[in-house]
């Protein structure tokens, strides 16, 4: 429970560094916390410069580092042991997560498991809770859009089952979060899109969630605002440094809000997708996010009326119900117009996702996440949104226009 008695329980990385030039403090975090760095990085990183980069900030400072490049996909639990293998080998003592939500979430894994032991699934729902404190752990960001660098959650995809294990306890939390809104500039037009949704939907369902509270509320409507007036500019123009920077600062304070709030139905429906079909979780969420809005309207009207007025500034007078009505329409118009796909545009057979759907269905409700959402879906009616959202229309191009 994110509540005890009457106080809220909000948690934070111990440090965050946010602003453009921000990686150049890596060096001077690092060397005040160990003398030899694991970077859990991916292969479009290193090519871009960006691990030579952070290597040669460690070196100024005096820290050694190795480097693992093989996280290429969601996490698995596979990335996970080869990595702590890694890291145990070379005798680090600090690890420095460099690229998307895949890699810090990693990260995550790696730096509790080599403090207190075992497979990251016995840190499922609680069942072995991590007593001893994890190594360090620097989270770099390279994307607007997971918020994993202030959340105490890591997804992990056990390869045997096809589960995607949600894991979430404090000792999850990286140290530090360094997010530069630089390194975000290489961000591809689709990514940027399926992200800055991504980071939308945390806020969004932060906001509407049951375990909601007044400072994860501060964070999520900030970064609504955020999000919503700057999204289209940076998904247009990728060199927008100023759309950049709000969506860097949206999506970190979205996961700060989601991380002390919950997500809901989104997320609990999105995890199977990816497991199941390998769907990015960016864009799995953002697939799905318009028809679970209109699955929930009815059971949070008021709280989705604050969704409509950030689409809607000049809205005096409007009741809420018209702008919740508002901001689900604005969320399928935002979707059409950033080109997200639905579940059959992305090329996932109809046939086996209708076998798979059963599976997907007691999957998110197991997940938790589905029982935070402000209306809770039966196994019927999760396997109905299902089938809804695998045919999903945004928009006609009439509409949009």
């Amino acid at each position: 429970m994110l509540y005890v008695g009457n106080f809220a329980i909000f948690r934070t990385p111990q440090t965050i560094i946010y602003g453009r030039g921000s990686l150049e403090k890596v060096g001077v975090e690092a060397s005040s916390r160990g003398k030899k760095a694991l970077i859990i990085s991916d292969k479009i990183m290193d090519q871009l410069g960006n691990v030579k980069q952070c290597q040669q900030l460690l070196q100024d400072h005096g820290v050694e580092c190795s480097v693992y490049l093989g996280v290429a996909s969601e996490p698995t639990d596979q990335y996970v042991a080869e990595t702590l293998d890694i890291f145990k080998k070379d005798q680090c003592d600090l690890v420095i997560s460099l690229g998307g939500g895949s890699c810090i979430d990693t990260a995550k894994a790696v730096v509790v498991l080599a403090t207190n032991g075992g497979y990251i699934g016995e840190y499922r729902k609680g069942n072995r809770i991590a007593e001893k404190a994890p190594i360090p752990h620097i989270a770099i960001p390279t994307t607007a859009g997971t918020g994993s660098e202030a959340t105490d959650v890591t997804v992990i995809t056990n390869t045997s089952n096809d589960v995607k294990m949600m894991i979430k306890q404090p000792a999850f939390m990286p140290t530090v979060a360094i997010v530069d809104p630089v390194l975000t500039l290489s961000s591809p037009q689709h990514v940027t899109a399926a992200t800055g949704v991504d980071a939308l939907s945390h806020a969004i369902e932060a906001y509407l969630s049951r375990l909601s509270h007044p400072m994860a509320d501060t964070m999520a409507l900030s970064a609504m605002k955020l999000i919503v007036e700057n999204i289209e500019n940076a998904y247009k123009d990728g060199r927008n440094i100023k759309a950049r920077e709000a969506m860097s600062l949206g999506s970190l304070q979205a996961g700060m809000s989601f991380t002390n709030a919950s997500v809901c139905l989104v997320h609990g429906m999105s995890r199977p997708i990816g497991a199941m079909f390998h769907v990015p979780h960016g864009y799995s969420n953002a697939m799905l996010l318009p028809a679970v809005l209109e699955f929930i309207k009815e059971s949070c009207i008021d709280r989705l009326a604050a969704l409509g007025r950030i689409f809607s500034p000049k809205s005096e007078g409007l009741s809420n119900t018209v702008l919740a009505a508002i901001a689900v329409e604005s969320v399928k118009k935002l979707c059409q117009n950033l080109n997200i796909p639905n579940l059959k545009n992305w090329g996932i057979d109809e046939k086996e996702f209708n076998l798979a759907v059963s599976k997907m269905a007691r999957d998110a409700i197991d997940s938790g996440s589905p029982g935070n959402s402000p209306r809770i879906p039966t196994l019927q009616e999760l396997e109905d949104l299902y089938h809804t959202c695998y045919h999903y229309q945004f928009l006609s191009k009439e509409e949009v226009q």
